[in-house]
């Protein structure tokens, strides 16, 4: 396991000012504002906006709808607007990992249906993999889809399913033979049509009133022959490389970056040794994992699939983020965290990151399934 440095050039750096520009200049016309919940507050507008930059689908084909930058590039931006804590959830999973599983597995045909109307901030996607009783151990589906004549039914149900009542479009992992020798055998994946027949979504509420989970279930859902994603068989294949992009990225290890951000602000009129050495073993860590996943999209833009890589970046990133509220409660003083004149925005934060932070570490893979993805690989298992 490796991760390569990689330092950025100056046109990178100016890239980041322009980013930061920007945003600035969309808040100045009140187009957005930072909210507890960060970038994953859903704002079709301002996705649309950001497609007009050219920064949704920015690294693919022209042909496509892209603008053919590089992968780093498009970390550079992923990071800044994680920063600012900009809405970006509503074409957040499309333009990560649907657009580039397409890219590199999809038809023809599948390509100039769905990138361009990605790319212009106009279709967003979920994804169908985890299930009851089954959580991050993929291999152990039951969600089936058995061929008829012209396509597919599918019947079965998924779970976790984050927005899956406001997207357009699912990919679907489902299982299509026998498992034979191996589990990972006989799976598939499937485009969807959040709007077929037969498909229900129920809303599943977090701690906080909220909806953003469902559960989403198939009875006798059909689906064409154009509709499935590369081989049939091979889906295994294809959903490890498609988590790359999903486990390796800022929005791993950057969930909770306002709170770490108003944490600096609040903590610093007390600062003594234990906030400082706190304080600043976080800013190291977060300063290590934008190190370890800008290593990984180099590796990603060099043609490489670096699934440990990303599985321990995750896992770190997850370890991290859930740390961040427990810090903040211990530094800041319960008696100034009850004066909203004196905290404000930051008890707001505080509260959304605690009551968040438990399901950092089950979306993308737990940490159980991780540590064993990355111990089988290192020889250990």
């Amino acid at each position: 396991m490796r991760f390569p440095s990689f330092r950025e050039p100056e046109a990178l750096r100016n890239f980041r000012r322009e980013i930061r520009t920007f945003l600035d200049d969309q808040r100045a016309l009140g187009l957005w504002a930072p909210k507890p919940s960060g970038w994953a507050t859903f704002d079709p507008g301002f996705s649309k906006t950001l497609a007009s930059q050219g920064w949704i689908g920015m690294t693919w084909p022209k042909a496509y709808g892209g603008h053919e930058r590089s992968p780093i590039e498009r970390h550079i931006l992923t990071e800044e607007l994680l920063a600012a804590g900009a809405p970006v959830r509503a074409h957040w999973v499309a333009d990560r990992q649907s657009g580039p599983l397409l890219l590199r597995f999809g038809t023809d045909s599948q390509k100039e249906r769905f990138l361009p109307r990605i790319a212009k901030g106009e279709l967003y996607f979920c994804i169908g993999m985890s299930e009851p009783n089954s959580g991050s151990d993929l291999a152990s589906i039951r969600t089936r889809a058995t061929q008829v004549p012209g396509g597919w039914r599918i019947n079965g149900s998924k779970i976790w399913t984050s927005n899956a009542h406001r997207v357009h479009m699912m990919i679907l992992f489902a299982r299509t033979g026998d498992a034979g020798k191996s589990r990972h055998e006989g799976v598939s994946q499937f485009l969807i049509d959040m709007q077929s027949p037969g498909l229900t979504i129920r809303p599943i509420r977090n701690m906080s009133g909220e909806h953003d989970f469902n559960e989403v279930f198939f009875d006798e859902v059909f689906v064409s022959d154009e509709d499935v994603v590369g081989q049939i068989g091979n889906g295994w294949k294809q959903v490890t490389s498609e988590l790359v992009y999903e486990r390796s990225g800022p929005d791993r290890w950057m969930s909770s970056i306002g709170l770490l951000n108003d944490l600096l602000e609040q903590a610093s009129p007390n600062h003594n040794s234990v906030a400082q050495e706190e304080i600043g073993r976080l800013v190291a860590h977060l300063w290590t994992l934008h190190h370890m996943s800008l290593s990984v999209a180099d590796l990603v833009r060099q043609g490489s699939m670096p699934t440990t890589q990303a599985a321990l970046i995750k896992d770190l990133g997850t370890t991290f983020e859930q740390e961040i509220p427990e810090i903040a409660r211990r530094l800041i003083p319960q008696s100034l965290r009850d004066d909203p004149a004196s905290v404000g925005a930051f008890e707001q934060a505080l509260a959304f990151v605690t009551l968040n932070a438990p399901v950092y570490s089950i979306r993308g893979g737990t940490r159980e399934i991780l540590r064993g993805m990355i111990a089988k690989s290192l020889g250990m298992r």
